[in-house]
């Protein structure tokens, strides 16, 4: 029988976990864990992971998975997938530990009492993060439980793709109608965080498990298709990385090249329409990582396009423009002798670990030899600031809106001081003007591109400088909300416009209520605090909200009139 809060709480029960541990063997399930760990980091804790496995198996040990198997399987492995990208003792201590505040009688009192406080914080991210995702909540009310989490502790929302990986792989054993609304939820809602932390090795294997449950017939046939074009063209793909490599020595470029077969939804969804013949070279891309310093990049460019043509259009430098998720790279298509079209990404060896891991590349850089962060934490994603900065304003349908917006293509604009902003394709000169501030959004006047005026709901395009020109008073048209891409643009509009409808209201109500009492009674100060205590009797905090209430129509200016007099 699984213990009760009440014994965990006591010194009894941590003395016998502690005698049982001490009399046992040590553990093989997790003794792969620990080498790996300590493969990335030799001075790590290895007895810390040792006995925080030692307590989830124990709390955990009258409970199974769905497939029969012991329930502890699961924390371990959602701990081994992020021990493989290389994270922290604290963070992996928390993967073992993830599941037992939710499933156990083990509060996070004793948690953060027995692994410390940023354990805890990691699990409390989870487990709100958890009671959001399997409850009743919406979408977008679970994506806000999301982001507030990963303003706590970045590390929460990689436990949760992680935990959503094992979940996946092992989702044959829910009946069917789960495992539907379980994929969904993942291509909703965690799909984009991967995408957001640039945790492609992650993102690409959602993806795939998600496409197989989704769109089962469509990812066998997909498969299919792959595996014969690899079978067939093998010999081509190694044509084509031999020729690129001697070309790169003749340039006395430093560099190693690689064919990177790309996942299954990737092909998928490249356009290829269903009675068209899948291209060899659909399937593969070419990876340059170069030597030395990230400029080599654009010599291994230089080499190539001095060589084999480059398709036009089809050139983007995330080097001198990153992407919001740390990605740098040189990418270019090119036509080879045999006139095939091949995608080719240049970068250097941090920016190939930034290209896969993202937001874990950083936090390995600031993790030393024993496991533990030599700062408290890691800087904030551009794209986390921005959303932590309008999310409270922004109902939960708006939010998830916005992040699926700012995950399509996106677009490199400058403004006038040199300011660099990525924004989605189809973004307007109004997108443009609120990422810079919801003030400069609020005053948006006009836009100058290329030196002529433009409205606000013209698209800008790639490379585009923009001059915001502003008015004096902030008065942001509604209509702007048709052509709006951004977030920030659609939240700073609304909310406006709300707070705007407030002020009226308030200033009607006000104007009512003075018709019915007459003015000089809301302005004495003796019947100023009688009025508090009407508005309060009326279930409102202050006098303004009464106001608003009143001019809004939900309350009768009448019945508080009555109140008033009685007062």
């Amino acid at each position: 029988m699984a213990a009760s809060a009440d014994l965990i709480a006591s010194s009894a029960w941590w003395k016998g976990l502690n005698k049982a541990m001490a009399t046992r063997s040590p553990c093989p399930d997790v003794q792969p864990l620990v080498d790996e760990h300590l493969r990335w980091y030799p001075k790590a804790d290895a007895a810390l992971l040792s006995r925080a496995y030692a307590v989830a198996e124990h709390l955990h040990r009258d409970q199974k998975r769905k497939s029969g198997e012991p329930f502890i399987i699961h924390p371990l492995a959602v701990a081994t997938i992020l021990a493989e990208m290389g994270l922290d003792t604290a963070t992996l201590v928390a993967a073992l530990l993830h599941d037992t505040v939710e499933d156990t009688p083990f509060s996070l009192a004793h948690l953060s009492a027995e692994f410390g406080v940023e354990v805890g914080i990691m699990v409390d991210g989870v487990t709100k993060v958890d009671r959001s995702m399997y409850g009743n909540a919406a979408a977008g009310e679970t994506f806000r439980k999301m982001v507030l989490a990963a303003r706590d502790d970045l590390r929460v929302l990689l436990i949760k793709l992680a935990d959503r990986v094992h979940n996946l792989r092992t989702l044959q054993f829910q009946p069917p109608h789960k495992r539907i609304k379980i994929a969904q939820g993942t291509r909703e809602l965690l799909i984009p965080l991967a995408e957001r932390l640039g945790v492609y090795r992650l993102k690409r294997e959602l993806e795939d498990l998600c496409f197989a449950y989704l769109e089962g017939d469509e990812h066998d046939r997909t498969r299919a298709k792959v595996e014969q074009v690899r079978k067939d063209c093998r010999h081509e793909f190694d044509a084509v990385r031999h020729r690129l490599r001697d070309m790169l020595v003749s340039f006395r470029v430093k560099a190693t090249v690689e064919t990177r077969e790309r996942h299954l939804y990737s092909v998928f969804t490249s356009g290829r329409g269903p009675g068209e013949r899948l291209d060899a070279l659909d399937t593969v891309r070419c990876l340059v990582v170069v030597k030395g310093s990230e400029q080599n990049a654009y010599l291994a460019l230089g080499a190539v396009h001095g060589r084999w043509r480059p398709v036009p259009q089809k050139f983007r430098d995330f080097i001198a423009i990153p992407k919001y998720n740390l990605y740098r790279a040189l990418h270019t298509t090119v036509v080879t002798d045999s006139g095939r079209r091949v995608q080719i990404i240049i970068c250097d060896s941090h920016a190939q670990q930034v290209s896969e891991l993202g937001i874990v590349a950083e936090i390995r850089q600031v993790t030393g030899r024993d496991g533990r962060l030599t700062r408290e934490r890691t800087t904030d994603p551009e794209w986390l600031t921005r959303l932590l900065g309008w999310q409270e304003q922004a109902s939960a349908e708006e939010l998830l809106r916005g992040v699926r917006t700012d995950l399509a293509e996106t677009i490199t604009v400058l403004t006038e001081d040199g300011r660099i902003l990525t924004l989605p394709e189809g973004a307007t000169p109004v997108d443009v003007a609120y990422t810079i501030s919801t003030d400069t959004g609020n005053h948006f006047s006009t836009a100058i591109i290329g030196g002529r005026l433009v409205g606000p709901s013209s698209p800008v395009r790639d490379g585009d400088t923009v001059r915001i020109i502003t008015k004096d008073e902030p008065n942001p048209d509604r209509d702007w909300l048709a052509s709006a891409k951004t977030g920030e643009a659609r939240v700073g509009i609304t909310t406006w416009h709300r707070t705007r409808a407030r002020e009226h209201a308030e200033q009607a109500g006000r104007r009512r209520l003075a018709d019915l009492v007459g003015e000089v009674r809301l302005v004495d100060s003796e019947a100023i605090g009688k009025m508090v205590g009407v508005a309060r009797r009326a279930g409102h905090a202050d006098l303004e909200s009464l106001y608003t209430a009143i001019g809004e129509g939900s309350v009768e200016a009448e019945k508080v009139a009555s109140h008033f007099s009685t007062d």
